[in-house]
């Protein structure tokens, strides 16, 4: 086994060393580029032509698309133009790949490239495509709609918009949000807008020495005679507890939903003037300190 490696080795020396003492043969040589050039040269040249035109012509007609949807203003321009980028890489990626199988080289490790390249972008817009597929299903369900007040994902506000990937959302400050669909469909999500009638709740926390009937009447007066306060289906006053510094009454007042915000405020507004008219004082946190003498300690 050695003697024949060493046999090996010894023919490659010499073959090496005949080719280094040869003349060059300048006829061979430039056959063998002649033939190159008549054959694979051509090609190589025409895969340059049409590689150079043909990514003139689509950046000419990617502008052409762009320029005229601006004008017309038929697509929305965001969308339009990422997805004319994209149309644009993809016809030139197809123009590579048919140049270099043009030129006879094996493009399979081009196919497997891509491929895993596709596979990186599947994997990179699955958040996206749960967005969207969240984005159906509201569509579909209808868990809320376009002006409705709602609160979904942490977030309070009207409903401006539903998006195919987002809601926008504007919030009681007129700040704007844009919820993912996806966790707007995977969350819960509290529709204030959708009843026609809703329910004011409102606490207040009197002191234990006040009359807590005197305060339970001035309450009931006060949804008794306000104009946006409906009857039906019946409103509360009535005390629900006590606390370390004082006795707690609910108030309970339905009205339409539009409505909600002028019976709140007023409600509050109202019940602090008629408490401050009938000497109602409402709690405060104390706290007893106790201070003790030096010389009474020392005494002790």
């Amino acid at each position: 086994m050695e003697e024949q490696v060493a046999k090996d080795l010894t023919d490659a020396v010499e073959n090496v060393e005949k080719a280094a003492t040869q003349p060059l043969n300048w006829n061979d040589l430039w056959t063998k580029v002649s033939e190159w050039v008549m054959g694979t040269g051509i090609k190589v040249l025409i895969a340059i032509i049409i590689l150079i035109v043909a990514f003139k012509l689509i950046n000419f007609l990617v502008k052409k698309i762009t320029k005229s949807n601006d004008k017309n203003g038929k697509i929305d321009k965001t969308i339009a133009k990422t997805l004319l980028y994209v149309l644009g890489l993809v016809l030139k990626c197809v123009v590579v790949i048919s140049l270099v199988a043009f030129l006879g080289i094996d493009t399979s490790a081009i196919t497997a490239l891509i491929a895993s390249l596709g596979v990186c972008v599947g994997l990179a817009v699955n958040g996206a495509l749960g967005n969207i597929a969240g984005g159906v299903l509201i569509l579909i369900t209808r868990p809320f709609r376009v002006d409705d007040f709602i609160e979904v994902a942490g977030t309070t506000g009207t409903v401006e918009e539903i998006r195919l990937c987002h809601t926008k959302i504007i919030t009681l400050d007129n700040k704007v949000v844009y919820v993912p669909n996806g966790a707007a469909s995977g969350s819960n999500v509290v529709n204030y807008s959708e009843k026609e009638l809703r329910r004011v709740d409102l606490e207040f926390e009197i002191s234990e020495e006040e009359d807590f009937e005197v305060a339970k009447k001035i309450l009931n007066d006060i949804i008794d005679n306000h104009e946006k306060v409906l009857k039906d289906p019946g409103n509360t006053v009535r005390v629900v507890g006590s606390t370390d510094n004082g006795i707690v009454i609910c108030c309970r007042a339905w009205c339409k939903n539009a409505d909600y915000w002028d019976v709140f405020f007023d409600i509050r507004e109202q019940a602090k003037k008629g408490f401050d008219e009938a000497k109602i004082e409402f709690p405060y946190e104390q706290m007893d300190v106790r201070v003790i003498d030096k010389r009474d300690r020392e005494a002790r």
